[in-house]
């Protein structure tokens, strides 16, 4: 691979920005194994601003060159590639995307109508009902009012404890469990707080199963499906990255069927290709009562210790550096 000059971007000040930070990590030990990589790093701090590692604060200009704040005219540093580390805000949300498409600077991920399309839990819902992919059952308020509270108390009413979810934010932060019987309005409040749409699913008790899809040597590649088994089954953002979880996590999920692993593959493929998904996703889904349901789709998926999407992509017989290698070289 010719020599690259190739911006690492973390952070993003939104509510993933530490996650963010955890994940930026293994990426940089990728890039640094990967010959002819000429590797900058740079995090967009909660204040909006960008900060190279050297101290520096910088900004990327309409020509995709990064100088040094307050000195455009002063010798820059070409980018060829972009890698944008960010979970949620702005990177899955399409944000950042944009930016780069508009520079025509060459990037790893979904671009910016996927991203903000899959990120949206609404979105991603009605999308995959219309390409015949079973989601859990639910409701959307796009405000909150008298006719969309009683919306969501006959939601519950139907079925029971519910699950209340802002729409555009990470898929552990603004969820809510709330039990039958209680009064859900706090709770929309509090989601309507996050995003300007509200979700409000069936409480299911699942197997949370999940894959990593990606493309690897010109082919997409979806891999046997890993599992997360989580005793209290509401995967929390707390119950995902606080060191006192009981929540496990395995490669490769167990008794699951032939018919089961080949619905599975065929619904992450379609959701793959229908929305036009590029270079990588991780795709949960849950396994409730023998049925498979669509749970979302991570355009860009966690790279810390305890993140699936690397270890079930090195179960399945790749390895993220080459990944980044055949991307970046492209």
């Amino acid at each position: 691979m010719a020599s690259r000059t190739v911006l690492l971007l973390s952070g993003g000040g939104g509510s993933e920005h530490e996650v963010s930070l955890v994940s930026v990590q293994y990426i940089k030990k990728c890039l640094e194994d990967l010959p002819g990589i000429n590797l900058i790093m740079v995090e967009v701090a909660k204040d909006g601003s960008w900060l190279q590692d050297t101290g520096k604060k910088v900004l990327l200009d309409a020509g995709a060159t990064l100088r040094t704040f307050g000195d455009l005219n002063g010798n820059g540093i070409k980018i060829d590639y972009a890698v944008p580390c960010f979970h949620g805000y702005p990177g899955e949300t399409g944000d950042i995307q944009a930016l780069f498409e508009m520079m025509k600077l060459p990037y790893l991920g979904c671009n910016s109508e996927t991203s903000k399309m899959c990120f949206n839990k609404v979105t991603t819902k009605l999308w995959a009902e219309a390409l015949g992919v079973p989601s859990t059952p639910f409701v959307f308020l796009s405000s909150l009012n008298e006719a969309s509270l009683q919306t969501a108390i006959n939601f519950q009413n139907k079925h029971g404890d519910v699950v209340i979810k802002a729409s555009s934010q990470g898929s552990s932060v603004g969820c809510y469990l709330v039990e039958k019987g209680t009064d859900p309005l706090q709770t929309i409040e509090k989601a309507f707080n996050l995003s300007p749409y509200v979700l409000i699913e069936k409480r299911m008790k699942p197997r949370e199963i999940e894959v990593s899809v990606y493309e690897f040597d010109g082919k997409l590649q979806v891999s046997y499906p890993g599992e997360i088994i989580c005793p209290s089954n509401f995967y929390s953002y707390e119950e995902k990255y606080s060191t006192k979880s009981e929540t496990k996590t395995e490669t490769k999920a167990q008794n699951l069927t032939r018919q089961q692993l080949s619905e599975i593959s065929d619904y992450a493929t379609r959701l793959y290709h229908g929305l036009k998904l590029r270079h990588l996703s991780r795709i949960d889904f849950f396994l409730d009562d023998g049925v498979i349901y669509l749970n979302e789709i991570n355009t860009f998926p966690g790279l810390t210790p305890i993140s699936m999407f690397p270890k079930m992509m090195e179960a399945n017989g790749h390895s993220f550096k080459h990944f980044l290698g055949q991307q970046i070289g492209k």
